[in-house]
């Protein structure tokens, strides 16, 4: 059928190649403007935005208002996962990466489809031009395309495309989240330490917080973007111990999960919140080093997988060597 497809293409010639050009084209200029008017807005958060004079300082603070899960609608329904389970899977992900708002899963799942047309359209576009002798190309890849099996190489490129474009963007999603994850776990201990120093000068808790991510937005802006949505939060009117929990959540580094427990059971049997505190930041300094140790313990394993491999052949060489030398002298 692919075939039979491609030759009845081939003999409209240059006006069918600007006929399935046009058709994608046209496909995607229509799924793009569909795409504004079909995802639901939430009135409470465009309220909010519009009665607010001063803009938010970036996107990661504008979605605190517009994160609630919202049924997808009209032709959205054949993009996003109709589960509510497999969108707070992907909401989660998403949060992860430092991603959130409402049409956070929406422009996911709308990126990797036109990522999925766009990809093979551009190569669809090279080919006719290529053929209209508008955009020259090497000679081996006009040797490979023009060759006998070319008609077959160009579907599987255009589906291997067509994988790629659809999921490249999960793939990147995960890459996101551990690198944000990393980022975290690296900077969270200097933000505790400031957060201590500032607890101790006689700042509140949710004082001292905003302090330190007004300090660290420029050296670690994640976990800056973090503590600032926390008290957001608080400001709105939730709860602090739904927003420490919500922190963990978003951020699923083990460290904060520790310091959100530290802080309610502080907060919740009424101890000092500056002793629990510097005794966590003790804790965590310890538990770094402790890591550390263990990375320098594995080094000299992992050092001699790689010594091993590089001197073996060379000690079998210089020993079985003279052996073969002699061997083939006696023998020969």
């Amino acid at each position: 059928m692919i075939n039979g497809i491609l030759d009845f293409i081939a003999g409209l010639g240059a006006s069918g190649e600007l006929a399935t050009l046009g058709l994608f084209v046209g496909t995607v200029l229509i799924f793009y403007g569909f795409f504004g008017g079909l995802i639901v807005q939430n009135p409470i958060g465009r309220r909010y935005q519009s009665g607010k004079p001063i803009q938010r300082r970036n996107a990661f603070e504008a979605g605190l208002l517009n994160n609630a899960d919202v049924d997808p609608k009209g032709f959205m329904k054949a993009l996003m996962p109709q589960t509510r389970e497999k969108r707070t899977r992907i909401r989660r992900q998403l949060m992860n990466a430092g991603m959130i708002g409402q049409n956070a899963i929406a422009r996911y799942y709308v990126t990797r489809v036109i990522l999925a047309l766009l990809l093979p359209g551009l190569f669809l576009v090279l080919l006719v031009l290529h053929q209209a002798s508008l955009l020259p190309l090497p000679q081996s890849i006009v040797e490979v395309l023009d060759g006998p099996r070319g008609r077959l190489l160009t579907y599987y490129l255009l589906s291997c495309l067509l994988l790629v474009g659809f999921f490249g963007p999960s793939l990147w999603l995960r890459s996101k989240v551990d690198e944000r994850q990393l980022q975290v776990s690296e900077t969270f201990p200097n933000a505790l330490d400031l957060m201590v120093v500032a607890v101790e000068a006689g700042l509140g808790f949710d004082a001292a917080m905003t302090r330190v991510s007004n300090e660290m937005e420029h050296t670690a802006p994640a976990i800056a973007q973090e503590f600032r949505l926390v008290q957001l939060e608080v400001s709105a009117g939730g709860e602090r111990e739904k927003a420490l929990t919500d922190m963990a959540a978003r951020t699923n580094v083990d460290e904060v999960a520790s310091f959100a427990s530290v802080i309610l059971q502080s907060i919740q049997f009424g101890t000092s919140v500056s002793d629990a505190l510097t005794t966590y930041a003790t804790e965590m300094r310890i538990t770094r080093e402790l890591k550390a140790q263990e990375m320098a313990n594995k080094l000299p394993v992992k050092m001699s997988g790689v010594m091993a491999s590089l001197m073996l052949p060379a000690l079998f060489l210089l020993i079985l060597g003279p052996i073969a030398i002699r061997w083939s002298g006696t023998f020969g």
